[in-house]
Formats: structure tokens, sequence, C-alpha cells
């Protein structure tokens, strides 16, 4: 029998009247004899408002409570979406993460699968009902519940599909798939109908939130192709797949991530710092980025070591960045003005071109280059934050409409 693993995303599941017509949906593709497991993320704004309740409450809530909190919201909709199948004569059962399997880190607000175990699942498929599985969380090895971090009902999803065999997983939402640039910011940004698992992984590491990183790296190792969807409206799709090497060069999509901070370590205790700052931020389970540490022998220049934080979705990073500070003194400095634009394609660097290229545009149209660093999919310029979007459609215009 078919095996689909449908994901459906919180705009998809707003209100009573967007869940009904969802599991109308779901109920329809059941009915053709298919094996359905749905992964649903909380309904609407739900996350945010607990967010909000809980700095209310504490400006730096503890982590393992914030994971209690959060996986509520995705409890919410699984229940009144199964109810809502059972309207319609469907059988559907409700699961959290930890009873479908998903086992993960002891890592909070940003765990990581590390097994899934989906014996449930699959006993309540083969007795022929709908599995609805609240997305985003999982239980760590030490039984406590936690949640993946921002997008994580996609890695849900296909931590799922790749467990229980499935033929495919769709992820829903209220856009058709990928562009080539947050069409918020770029009005003319082209519709992508496949992408590159490394394109797309890179494409949301830089901040692209169609798709979560952690998911597409799932597909990746398991050649799960996924498929990106609009919920109501299914006349076009994104299928993020394996690509041959070299079947598609050049800069695909230019994307971009604005709350963005650079920290820089400076000094002759300079990799010891630069431990103690890591120790800091892994105690507060806060990753980072785009490091690099320079120490040159005899060099009258002082040593030095830079990295960045994404401080979009860290609870309480005022604090953090204060601890730092106090911990480290006048070694440390946070660069807290800066954005980061990013072209994204394959075989951007094997030559030097596209990067000259792109320094020269910013430089023409007045935008400061504050850093850059490359992989062999990506080019990242640090810019002031103001100027953000400003780079993005002028990179958009020069390597996506130009050479479209």
């Amino acid at each position: 029998m078919t095996c689909v693993v449908q994901k459906y995303g919180g705009s998809s599941l707003a209100d009573m009247d967007k869940i009904k017509r969802v599991a109308r949906i779901i109920a329809d593709v059941k009915a053709k004899g298919v094996g359905v497991a749905v992964v649903v993320s909380a309904m609407g704004k739900t996350t945010n408002h607990l967010v909000e309740m809980a700095a209310e409450v504490s400006p730096r809530p503890p982590r393992r409570e914030m994971d209690m909190l959060l996986s509520t919201g995705e409890r919410i909709t699984m229940s009144l979406l199964c109810m809502a199948l059972s309207e319609l004569g469907a059988q559907a059962v409700s699961l959290t993460g930890s009873q479908c399997g998903i086992i993960t880190n002891h890592r909070h607000n940003d765990a990581q699968v590390i097994e899934v175990r989906p014996f449930r699942v699959l006993d309540e498929m083969a007795a022929g009902k709908i599995v609805v599985v609240g997305g985003f969380q999982g239980v760590s090895y030490r039984r406590d519940i936690t949640t993946l971090g921002r997008g994580g009902s996609d890695t849900t999803a296909v931590a799922l599909a790749a467990a229980i065999n499935a033929d495919r997983c769709e992820i829903y939402s209220d856009v058709d798939g990928v562009y080539t640039s947050d069409p918020s910011t770029v009005a003319d940004a082209r519709h992508l109908p496949e992408l590159s698992y490394p394109v797309m992984q890179e494409m949301s590491v830089a901040g692209a939130k169609v798709l979560n990183a952690q998911a597409v790296q799932f597909a990746k190792e398991k050649q799960i192709a996924i498929y990106a969807r609009s919920t109501f409206d299914r006349n076009r799709e994104t299928v993020v797949r394996r690509f041959a090497p070299g079947e598609v060069v050049g800069v695909q999509a230019v994307v971009s991530e604005k709350e963005i901070v650079r920290v820089r370590i400076r000094g002759s205790r300079v990799l010891s710092d630069f431990n103690r700052a890591l120790e800091i931020l892994e105690n507060e389970q806060v990753p980072v980025k785009e490091v690099h540490v320079t120490r040159t022998q005899g060099s009258t220049v002082s040593p030095r070591a830079t990295f960045v934080v994404s401080s979009t979705n860290i609870y309480g990073w005022d604090a953090i960045q204060t601890n730092l500070a106090r911990e480290l003194g006048a070694s440390i400095a946070f660069d807290d003005h800066l954005g980061a634009l990013s072209l994204i394609g394959e075989g951007l660097n094997r030559t030097n071109v596209t990067l000259i290229e792109a320094i020269e545009l910013l430089k023409n149209n007045a935008i400061e280059v504050f850093g850059i660093s490359t992989t062999s999919f990506r080019i990242s310029l640090l810019v002031p934050r103001e100027s953000v979007a400003a780079g993005v459609r002028v990179c958009h215009a020069n390597w996506i409409l130009e050479n479209g």
C-alpha cells in the first residue's frame, strides 16, 4: 500500500474552518487506499502567544519549562484535527512526539532527532487509522519533553517518513513552494519547481523559512523527496530531490537573515577566551556559526576570533550577551547592527568571479560589506541590517532576473 507523510503548517490550521478543510483533504487521500500519517504545527500564532506569555512571567525562562509550554500548541491542533476527521467518518488517532517514538538528545529548545521508533505509528496505520502527530517535539533519552527549534515540524515529518519508509513527504503551508527570494522582500521572485538537497539546505541555514535545514538533511540522508506545496492551492509545487552533479549551476536564490550578531574576541589569550565564550554559549544551548580563529606566529597583529549568532529565536539573548561581556571583559565585542544576505547555488566558488561581482555590486549600490563567508553552495555577506533588503533586491535583479 502506498504510504505518505503530510505536514501542515500553522497557517493552514489557523482556525476551525481551516482545520475542517484540512481534515477533508486528508480523508479524501485515505479514501483512495493510501496510508496517511499527518504531522501538524500549532494553530496560527499559538507558539508566538505562548512565548509572549512566558516573557510576561520571566525575562529568561528555563529552557526545559519552555519546551513543556511550547509543546502544548501542537497537542491542541492534533486533537482538534482528529475530532474533525472523526466527524467525516475517518478513524484517526493523535500521538505526541514521544508517543510516536521521536527520540532526541537532551538539548532543550533546539533538540536534534537521534532516533525514531515508529512502532505505535505502524501499528495504528496497520489498523487502518490516520495517525496525527504533534510536530516540533520529541522526548530526550532522559525522558524530558524537548522541542526541535524553528521549523521543527518539518523535521518531525521527514524523520517519520524515513522511519516508516513512506513513498513521499509532503510539506503544506500557505505558499506554493520555494522561491528565488522571499516574495515579501522581492516582488518579482520566481517560483522554483525543483531544488537539490544541498541548495535547499543552504537556503534554510541562511534564512529561508519554507523548509527546515535539519529536515532537508534527513531527507538527503534517506533519499526522500520533499514536496513543498500550498495547502489550498495545488497548482504547483517545489520538489527537493537528488540532482546529478553539475545538473544546475550558478546562483539559484538570494536569501537573507536580519537578526545577526557577530562576536569578536581579541588579545593574547584569544584561544582560552574563545573557548570560555563557547562554554558559556553551550551552557545556554546557543549554537554558533561562521567561526574564524586567526593566530600568526611572530606577527604584531593581535590574535582574533570571530563567530556569528542567529539571535532571532534565542530566549534571553540580551542577558546571555551581558554575561559574556562580564566574563570576558574588554577582550570581547559585539556587532549587533548586522544582517546577512546570501547567494545560493551550485558551483559558486569554483572560481572567484561571483564573489568579486557581489562585492563590486554592493559597493556600487553604497552597501558596505563587514564580513564574507563561503561554502561550496553559498556566498554570505554581512551588511548593515537596514541595508539587507536593498542588497537582496540588487543581487536578485543581477543574478536571477538578468540571467533568467
